[in-house]
């Protein structure tokens, strides 16, 4: 029988820290933690103020930046020996309560592998948005993505040249459909922070990065159609590498599970030196969302579409402390 272990300060530090090292949609960091004092259990809470209602108005975007948190939390329960037992949704009358962790000792053999390289990576994920170089992943590299993805009870589809344009095309008409859509655009600037300011969420002007010149990845410009921000223009990577996440079913603890698995695969790449960044955008509307997933993939459900390679790091975002949510009542 595994014993319970006690969330000490010395503790939940470290895992709250991993924990909001995590990516999330506009470095929104929608989630709150609570530490229930009786039972021992780290709660992970969504936060209704750190939402998309137009962007993302069923919180898909949302639960998989929460599940991306779950997921370093317990790999930083594992570098600290501890095996993180992970409950989702486990209250249905706290719609707010995502994730329940408990630790308990001692490490079983089969979580002891997620420590190889991934906790050292948490610090080192960042988004990329500059040009990668083109250089060909190896095989292995990306089977061992895949395998973190299916792991995580998610799937990774690699396309082929046709699929890739084909994706691209689609993240393009997303990107579109985002510049023709004030609203939209005024709720995404919302979360762009001016130099100099001192906030924990919200993009950088810094973080944005470039646009591309040629046109061939479709990458979010934050800054909206009026270019308000201007962006100098380079080329980017003739030969783009795309990976899309998707899962069998679309519930909510799926999205949980989706966001688990696609840090799995980030920091593995991460761990082999490769650079990520994530487009969205088709994600955000239903129809071109639906059309993202690969002909002949029967109950497939698009999550998120990854661009991987080989390139220059990503700009850090700030990150806010872990602090506790209210409790229920």
């Amino acid at each position: 029988m595994r014993a319970r272990a006690v969330l000490d300060a010395a503790t939940v530090e470290p895992l709250l820290a991993a924990a909001v090292a995590a990516p999330s949609i506009h470095n929104t960091q929608p989630w709150r933690f609570r530490v229930d004092p009786d039972s021992q259990v780290l709660e992970v809470h969504s936060m209704p103020g750190r939402t998309l209602p137009l962007t993302d108005p069923t919180h898909r975007a949302q639960y998989l930046s929460v599940g991306a948190a779950v997921f370093n939390l317990r790999l930083a329960a594992v570098h600290l020996g501890r095996r993180a037992e992970v409950r989702l949704l486990p209250d249905p009358h706290q719609p707010g309560l995502l994730a329940a962790v408990r630790l308990t000792d001692p490490l079983g053999m089969d979580e002891e592998h997620l420590d190889r390289g991934l906790h050292e990576a948490i610090a080192r994920r960042h988004t990329s948005r500059m040009p990668f170089t083109g250089r060909p992943v190896p095989e292995p590299v990306v089977a061992e993505m895949a395998a973190a993805a299916q792991a995580a009870a998610a799937r990774l589809h690699i396309p082929d040249i046709a699929g890739t344009r084909r994706l691209l095309r689609l993240t393009a008409a997303a990107e579109a459909r985002n510049h023709a859509h004030p609203a939209r655009t005024a709720e995404t600037l919302a979360w762009i922070n001016a130099p100099g300011a001192n906030t924990p969420y919200g993009i950088p002007l810094t973080a944005l990065g470039p646009s591309d010149a040629g046109r061939r990845i479709p990458m979010r410009d934050f800054t909206g159609p009026l270019r308000l921000v201007p962006r100098p223009a380079v080329w980017f990577e003739r030969h783009v590498q795309l990976a899309l996440l998707w899962t069998p079913h679309d519930r909510r603890d799926d999205w949980l599970r989706a966001g688990q698995a696609l840090q799995y695969v980030l920091l593995t790449a991460t761990a082999h030196g490769l650079r990520t960044s994530l487009l969205h955008q088709a994600m955000e509307w239903p129809d071109l969302r639906a059309a993202t997933a690969p002909p002949h993939h029967k109950r497939c459900h698009p999550q998120m579409l990854i661009r991987f390679g080989y390139g220059p790091d990503g700009t850090g975002t700030p990150r806010g402390p872990g602090l506790p949510a209210p409790a229920a009542g």
